[in-house]
């Protein structure tokens, strides 16, 4: 930032930092148990320039979540599992960049909505719906590869492209439960590999074409 900033420039600045501090720390820490203060901290900023942004820690976790979406929706966007000219190598491919992102410590490979919703989705419900939103928009990103897998491969049942890509959000957010119970990356590999072998058994006709 140059020294001929705008206020508005400035206190836009400000807002992301503290973003990016909710991110981490409820993370870290679970919506509860995390203090204005803590995020203030985390931002190196005032509680004056949180309160000029957000009225309470709720509103702050509802930007939160509408934040962690627009980043990783920037993420999985330009990611390489778009590559394959087959779709369901593509469905395949986003289940393997899902598990090469296990890795650091737990709050940093673990999903903010995933973790505030167990939290929060009985005495707050505008949070619950903020995340539900961030994780049924990302799912969504997945149904037009499961169709196209599903006709090229003839694969039909009493299940629809979308509850498929719900499952594997249902999938990766149990992993990242396991890893917090197990205290470790190494059973959320496991599971996630789990999930890589579900979807090749339901496309089990590709297989037995191979």
């Amino acid at each position: 930032m140059t020294g001929t900033a705008t206020k508005d420039e400035i206190r836009h600045e400000s807002k992301t930092r503290i973003l990016q501090a909710a991110l981490r720390v409820f993370r870290e820490k679970g919506y509860s148990a995390t203090r204005i203060e803590d995020i203030c901290e985390a931002a190196g900023l005032t509680k004056g320039s949180f309160f000029h942004h957000f009225s309470t820690k709720e509103e702050l976790a509802i930007a939160a979540a509408d934040y962690w979406s627009e980043m990783t929706a920037v993420l999985f966007a330009s990611a390489p599992y778009h590559a394959p000219a087959d779709p369901l190598e593509r469905v395949l491919a986003y289940v393997d960049f899902r598990k090469e992102l296990l890795r650091g410590e737990l709050p940093e490979f673990t999903c903010l909505v995933g973790t505030m919703t167990q939290e929060v989705y009985g005495t707050h419900p505008a949070i619950r719906e903020a995340c539900e939103a961030a994780i049924s928009e990302h799912a969504a990103t997945l149904v037009p590869d499961i169709e196209a897998a599903m006709k090229k491969y003839g694969v039909k049942g009493d299940w629809t492209a979308e509850s498929l890509a719900l499952f594997t959000q249902a999938a990766l957010q149990g992993a990242f439960i396991i890893a917090k119970a197990k205290n470790g990356v190494g059973p959320a590999i496991d599971m996630v590999d789990h999930l890589r072998h579900y979807i090749e058994l339901v496309f089990s006709n590709r297989i037995r074409k191979e």
